[in-house]
């Protein structure tokens, strides 16, 4: 069930706008997990609507992204994490989460992408016959 909501997430508008609970479920969090790293990232600034409902941006998304790669992967403290992004720069954590993304979510190969790989095989087969 999990992995069917996960792949709804996926299949919503890059451009969309997800919510804090869509984003903790995306990234494997505790929603409290990404409002305590608001409050530790100035970075992260997801939109407040009525109600201090909060929505991420995909760029807070990628920023998240690497946020965690950091954090969890790497094994990083908050403290090295800001450091990273403060010497290194926002892009440069994006980038360590798109990396991740890869990792995660491999590109799916889509049926022409196949058809034309085929149809090169099947030309170098042709050629040396």
């Amino acid at each position: 069930m999990a992995l069917a909501r996960q792949k709804n997430l996926r299949e919503k508008s890059a451009q969309a706008f997800r919510t804090i609970s869509e984003v903790a479920e995306l990234l494997a969090v505790p929603a409290h997990v990404l409002r305590f790293w608001e409050t530790r990232f100035s970075q992260i600034q997801p939109v407040k609507r009525g109600g201090g409902r909060r929505y991420y941006r995909p760029e807070d998304i990628d920023l998240l992204r690497g946020i965690q790669e950091l954090l969890h992967v790497q094994g990083m403290t908050i403290k090295g994490v800001q450091k990273v992004l403060k010497e290194r720069g926002q892009k440069h954590v994006i980038e360590l989460g798109h990396e991740a993304d890869m990792r995660l979510f491999p590109e799916v190969p889509t049926l022409k992408s196949i058809f034309r790989g085929l149809e090169g095989l099947r030309a170098s087969i042709a050629a040396t016959i």
